[in-house]
């Protein structure tokens, strides 16, 4: 805690009592300058407490003003005036001068010599010191458990918090690794704004930019050939010592982590995929001791996660890595698909998938796709991937969204864990004819169809949906009837033409296959 006005009139051995300047109470005292020369400003360089014995005071009032108005300009917190030598109390002038420009005077009792003074201004001084060091290295300390517990995600959470910051950090493609505290998004995009800058100019991007925003710290990563990424922290303040060595730390711990042999990460992520696809597939027994290395038990309970739409597979598993950390999770690529799936712990699981979800499809910039299955035994986490793909088939088929396996309707359930035979020869079934004369002749039977059944039979409703009289509705309906040689009022026959649909708008898109 710094030494303040306040906290300097509160040490009750020194007898100070406040006679002028009080909105300048709060003011921090950064040191303790006795001076007796008529304008002591040239030996100022700002934050000092000057003391006087008034004793090279000029005598007029406006002197004594200028006085006054020197040491604020030097910047200095306050003024103490000894009352024992040459004055009794101090001036009206000086305290005038004082309320004026809000620079505190205080009274210094005779029996309080300026040494005292001095003393405890340095104490407080030194002791600060001494709890920013004292929490500088207990902030490294931290950074550097945490780093090893869970890499760069844990390393830019804990930096964040100790700072009250938003971090983020990015690989030499500007791709994001990691990112913690609020509106991580525009800081992305600052960061963003000033490599593009540097770019064109050909400049180091290591800097500080302070603007409306705040204040923005980028640091290069240094490697061993070139840079391996930046650091940014998006304050609303310049940040301070102890803060600015803080940032230093987790840039050496970065650089530190990002240099790790790219063979042993490789290796490793090989592993996860080996163990993933073992763990998925209930014909392979997996060795507790590589699922203990992962971090799960063989007695534990998760939820598998399915993930399409992502893209290429390295930035897409890179983004979900770097989300998941630093809880354990397992991960491999869906077998004869375009997705990626996701094992972690059950506890939990609906809330930080949801999350892991939000932070890929910020990191990837594009809308993905999600499914969850329900919690079931590690040991039939198969059975978690397949209802986590038939929710990731109806995420596809409604919008790119994260839908769990409890939210399926009776028709989305059933259809959804169909193959996609079974689903072709339902849609065909019932609707082949149809498609096929809208084909040759674009009159629109399916649509016409699907709104009318949307609408429970109510012409007038499909009719408006579809932009066409009820009468013309109508006459396609006849032609529906016609080609399925189905009575359209049979609810049976509704049923079974509303499942059609369904498994036509499922095969229409591009799922992983099962």
């Amino acid at each position: 805690m710094a030494m303040t006005v306040r906290r300097l009139i509160g040490v009750n051995d020194l007898a100070l009592s406040l006679v002028a300047g009080r909105d300048g109470i709060d003011r921090v005292i950064t040191w303790a300058h006795a001076i007796e020369l008529t304008d002591p400003s040239p030996w100022l360089s700002g934050g000092e407490l000057v003391m006087t014995t008034g004793l090279h005071l000029p005598e007029s009032d406006d002197d004594q003003r200028d006085y006054v108005r020197r040491i604020v300009e030097s910047g200095s917190a306050a003024l103490a005036f000894d009352t024992g030598v040459r004055f009794q109390r101090v001036p009206d002038a000086v305290c005038a001068a004082a309320d004026e420009y809000g620079i505190p005077v205080l009274a210094v009792s005779p029996s309080t010599p300026f040494i005292a003074i001095s003393r405890a201004v340095i104490d407080e001084i030194t002791a600060d010191q001494v709890r920013l060091v004292q929490k500088v290295v207990q902030g490294q300390e931290n950074l550097a458990r945490v780093t090893m517990r869970g890499g760069i995600p844990a390393l830019v959470d804990t930096l964040a918090s100790a700072l009250d910051c938003a971090v983020c950090v990015m690989d030499r493609s500007r791709v994001v690794l990691a990112e913690a505290g609020v509106d991580t998004a525009g800081v992305v995009e600052r960061v963003q704004e000033q490599l593009d800058k540097d770019q064109k100019r050909r400049r180091g991007v290591s800097r500080v930019v302070v603007d409306d925003r705040g204040s923005l710290t980028i640091q290069q990563i240094p490697g061993a050939d070139e840079k391996q990424g930046y650091l940014a922290v998006s304050s609303a303040n310049p940040l301070d010592a102890g803060e600015r060595l803080l940032v230093g730390h987790a840039l050496a711990l970065l650089s530190i982590e990002l240099a790790k042999p790219a063979r042993v990460i490789d290796a490793e992520q090989r592993l996860r995929t080996g163990v993933t696809q073992a763990l998925l597939d209930s014909t392979l027994d997996v060795d507790p001791a590589l699922l203990r290395y992962f971090g799960f038990a063989p007695d534990d309970s998760v939820v598998v996660a399915v993930f399409t739409d992502i893209g290429p597979a390295l930035p897409a598993e890179h983004q979900l890595a770097a989300a998941l950390d630093p809880q354990p999770y397992l991960m491999a690529g869906v077998r004869n698909g375009d997705g990626l799936a996701v094992v972690v712990h059950a506890d939990g699981a609906g809330t930080e998938l949801d999350r892991v979800y939000n932070r890929a499809r910020t990191g990837l910039r594009r809308a993905i796709n999600g499914g969850l299955g329900e919690p079931a035994p590690i040991t039939n986490a198969g059975l978690s991937l397949q209802q986590a793909l038939s929710a990731v088939r109806v995420a596809e088929a409604n919008g790119h969204r994260l839908v769990g396996f409890d939210e399926l309707g009776t028709f989305s359930l059933l259809l959804s864990t169909q193959p996609d035979t079974v689903l072709r020869s339902i849609a065909n079934r019932w609707l082949g004819a149809l498609q096929d004369y809208d084909a040759e002749t674009g009159a629109k039977l399916v649509e016409s169809l699907e709104s009318f059944l949307h609408h429970n039979g109510h012409w007038e409703a499909a009719a408006a949906e579809l932009g066409v009289h009820r009468h013309t509705l109508r006459g396609r309906m006849v032609r529906v009837a016609e080609l399925t040689g189905r009575d359209l009022d049979s609810a049976h026959t509704r049923s079974e033409m509303w499942i059609a649909l369904k498994a036509r708008e499922l095969l229409a898109q591009e799922l992983p296959k099962r």
